[in-house]
């Protein structure tokens, strides 16, 4: 069997061996790296080796050095000599000596132990200084506090806690013949002298305690003045105490006011558009629920108290006082001031009251001629404020209405008197609906808003908007949209009304303005429509009658409306370009023949102005217009230097609209703005109150003259554009006009230019301008492709030689990211070592303590038995 198995490990062992040499000699073992493309000149690494082999080498290498090195890393073995000048050779070992010494002394000097007494360095004791301790005087003990707490003496415990069995104790047979004849005491008399004893040895104590003290205080006088000898330099309290504190920088008494700055406080969640019109709409259908309800009458005086039931079997153990029924006792000015607190408390009521009838914005009324809009105005504050006090009560009516009829005793306070309770319904009857329905017609919109005061109105506008919010419902956004356009026509009637609303036109502005907002495209073709109806009437009057009118005042709301919700600076807009190719269009084929006209002229003029100030574009027609005026104005027709065009003719019928009849017409003018009613229905009842009016409208007209002026001073052909206008205000009759006008008339001739600015013309150059150098590109031919070549030799090796260090960098990186891998795993492997390390040492010593818990149980059974 022995040799057998012999054999047996021999031919184990020449196997192994051939297995190693078949596996570097077999072919099918050898790791190739292929390659899809062969690259000449391009060395590579490791193109065929054994799986595995390269790999296992550089992680023994990194064992070797890399994990030593870690390993290793912030321990120090060797004593290293850093004395100062222990290898410079150069030094003599006389200056070595000096220079450790001065280095010495400077290093103690400003060493900062505190626990070095020959250093001159501030003392404490617990935390205190003990330079100012020595300044305070120790406050004696009272008598009853005592060193030695915590001790007693023999006789006192024995007669205290000894149940006084020491004060009659047995003596021995030695203190009996001792004491002779001596009778024995009582315990009252023992008392008494452990009394005298105890406080003799208190006594001593406190004489012991002084005596300590006032050695101390010599003990402090004597170190203090033997403590500057220590050192050259004073104590750091008495140069603290000695230098001047420097005072405060700005920058650091704002950095200590924002350290007590308060901090800021979370806000409430932003609420979206949807849920404020959600709860918008819920509170207005409160206040309305409620103003219905004291319409039919139902108005208490006091709110309702809720009874509570009590069963048979309540002991009304469990009450809760919701407030203190106690009053804070103040003793002011001789007075109590109970009664002062609850003034306060009443005053502090009203002024609540106050507020939230000022809160309520929505049901006031600013007009101010129309006292019955301002007390409708006021009740409509005041069921404000009642509806939010009694909507809270709405939700619980139904209960209280039961514990009415099953209790009749806890009902609410005395009803009001049938007069009162009149008097409450014509309130509610005389406030506005707080929820209305989207009119379907502009009919049904002016029945809505006719009969009330223009803040009404936008009130009841407001309230529909917010009632039919088009995130509240599916066909709201359909009803709104249509309500853009009714609102629109409904402003134009209230323009085209003699006279005008033009109050209520401005107040509803906001609302239009909301409007167009939340239906951008609705509004853009409700105003494209108006425009549109307006443009094509003036066409058609121009073909058949050969002449239009100005148009009227709700066309130039509508321009101005236009102006407001749209923008006017851009290129093209769908309703900004079509209302300004309007205002052209009425600027030049409306003829002048009236001064009513004369007006609707410069408002579109004024309009204008307001749709180029931005874009600064060029209005030819407005240029025109206001040339045109300024000839009505002109008396001699004679000699002009400039001409007009349509819609004004040189001399005619209505050629001198704006002069004046009589030299004393400028008396008792003053400047005022054009109104614009005077475009509907101009009534002049006077010559004095025609020539004032023909003034006015020629001080707008140079004004606006001014204004454009200042707009296009830019432009290049400034000159020749302002150059009529110029020769027409030569020609005005300023001896005829008051003193405001000649001064608007020279600041106008100031604006404008008298000749025109210096610009060279446009001309060929004299010489052909030299061409640009154009350099033949050198062209190198390549022979071997994929090999960087230079020119030179020194190029050349320029490149090789950055190349190389390309390849070296990230050779470098390379291993850097693999050294920083391995150090990561071998962390991570330390840690899990650790990890398993401790969990079986708690196991350990869990099973320890579970085997000595059951030896214990075990001992405790067999004790038991």
């Amino acid at each position: 069997m022995g040799k057998q198995q012999k054999k047996k490990n021999v031919a184990d062992k020449v196997r192994k061996t051939k297995t190693s040499t078949e596996i570097k000699n077999n072919p099918f073992e050898v790791k190739i790296n292929k390659k899809k493309f062969d690259i000449l000149g391009r060395k590579t690494k490791h193109d065929v080796g054994l799986p595995g082999v390269s790999r296992s080498k550089a992680i023994n290498k990194r064992k070797n050095t890399l994990l030593k090195e870690y390993k290793q890393k912030g321990k120090a073995n060797k004593f290293i000599d850093r004395r100062f000048g222990e290898y410079d050779t150069k030094m003599a070992p006389e200056d070595k000596i000096l220079q450790r010494f001065s280095l010495e002394r400077q290093r103690t000097l400003e060493k900062k132990d505190i626990y070095n007494l020959n250093e001159d360095e501030e003392l404490t004791h617990y935390g205190q200084s003990l330079a100012e301790m020595e300044k305070l005087n120790d406050i004696v003990d009272s008598d009853s506090d005592s060193e030695e707490k915590g001790l007693l003496s023999a006789e006192l415990t024995a007669s205290h806690f000894g149940g006084g069995g020491g004060l009659l104790r047995k003596k021995s047979p030695g203190e009996k013949e001792d004491e002779g004849t001596q009778k024995a005491k009582s315990r009252q008399e023992l008392i008494e002298e452990l009394i005298i004893k105890s406080k003799q040895e208190k006594r001593e104590r406190q004489t012991q305690k002084e005596e300590a003290h006032v050695l101390t205080e010599k003990l402090d006088q004597e170190w203090k003045s033997i403590q500057g000898l220590l050192s050259h330099k004073g104590s750091k309290a008495q140069s603290q105490d000695q230098r001047e504190k420097p005072k405060l920088d700005d920058y650091d008494m704002m950095v200590r006011e924002l350290g007590f700055e308060m901090k800021a406080q979370p806000s409430e969640k932003l609420k979206s558009e949807e849920e404020l019109a959600r709860e918008e709409r819920e509170r207005l259908q409160k206040l309305e629920a409620d103003r219905l309800r004291r319409m039919k009458g139902d108005l208490e005086e006091g709110p309702k108290k809720k009874t509570v039931h009590f069963s048979a079997d309540d002991l009304n153990d469990g009450f809760i006082l919701d407030k203190e029924d106690k009053k804070m006792l103040a003793y002011q000015d001789g007075k109590w001031s109970v009664e002062e607190e609850e003034e306060k408390e009443g005053e502090s009521e009203e002024e609540v009251d106050e507020c939230e009838e000022e809160d309520d914005g929505d049901d006031g009324d600013d007009d101010s001629g129309n006292d019955e809009d301002e007390d409708d105005s006021e009740e409509d504050a005041h069921s404000d404020l009642e509806s939010e006090q009694g909507s809270a009560e709405e939700e619980e009516e139904e209960e209280l209405d039961k514990d009415e009829e099953e209790f009749p005793a806890a009902s609410a306070p005395h009803p009001l008197s049938e007069e009162e309770r009149k008097a409450q319904q014509e309130v509610a009857k005389a406030e506005l609906p707080y929820t209305f329905k989207a009119p379907e017609s502009t009919e049904e919109l002016k029945s809505m808003l006719q009969g009330h005061s223009p803040e009404k109105q936008r009130l009841i506008l407001d309230r529909t908007l917010k009632s039919n919010h088009p995130s509240l419902g599916v066909g709201n956004k359909l009803k709104l949209q249509k309500m853009f356009g009714f609102l629109l026509e409904y402003m134009g009637e209230l323009a085209s009304s003699k006279p005008p609303e033009l109050n209520t036109v401005n107040i509803l502005i906001p609302q239009l303005y909301g409007l167009s907002q939340l239906f951008p495209a609705a509004a853009c073709k409700a105003m494209q429509t108006l425009l549109t109806d307006s443009a094509h009437d003036i066409e058609e009057t121009v073909e058949v009658t050969g002449r239009a009118a100005f148009p009227g005042l709700d066309v130039l709301i509508y321009l101005k409306i236009t102006a407001l919700l749209f923008p006017t600076s851009d290129f093209r807009h769908p309703v900004t370009t079509p209302a300004f190719l309007c205002i052209s269009q009425a600027l030049t084929k409306c003829p002048l023949t009236c001064l009513q006209d004369v007006t609707c002229g410069l408002v579109l003029c004024c309009l204008a102005l307001e749709y180029v100030a931005l874009s600064q574009r060029l209005c030819p027609e407005v240029i025109n217009f206001l040339l045109g005026v300024l000839h009505l104005a002109v008396p001699d027709k004679t000699n002009l230097g400039y001409s007009v065009v349509s819609p004004f003719k040189q001399v005619g019928r209505f050629g001198e609209l704006l002069v004046l009849s009589s030299p004393e017409a400028p008396e008792g003018w003053s400047r005022k703005a054009l109104p614009l009613s005077a475009t509907q229905g101009l009534q002049l009842h006077s010559h004095l109150e025609t020539n004032h009016y023909r003034l006015s409208l020629l001080d707008t007209c140079l004004d606006l003259v001014k204004k454009f002026a200042v707009l296009y001073k830019d432009i290049p052909s400034f000159f020749h554009i302002f150059q009529p206008i110029r020769a027409a205000l030569k020609h005005l009759p300023l001896k005829n006009y008051p003193s405001t006008l000649q001064e608007c008339h020279r600041e106008v001739l100031e604006a404008l230019p008298e000749t025109p600015a210096e610009q060279l013309p446009l001309v060929f150059e004299k010489k052909k301008p030299i061409p640009l150098k154009l350099l033949t590109p050198k062209i190198v031919e390549v022979l071997d492709y994929g090999k960087k070549r230079g020119n030179t030799k020194e190029q050349r090796e320029q490149e090789r030689l950055k190349h190389k260090y390309k390849k070296e960098f990230k050779g470098a990186l390379r291993e850097i990211r693999k050294d920083t891998r391995f150090l990561a795993q071998e962390k991570l492997s330390d840690v899990m070592r650790r990890d398993s390390e401790r969990k079986r040492k708690v196991k350990e010593l869990l099973g320890s303590l579970s085997t000595q818990e059951g030896e214990w149980k075990s001992l405790k059974k067999m004790k038991r038995k």
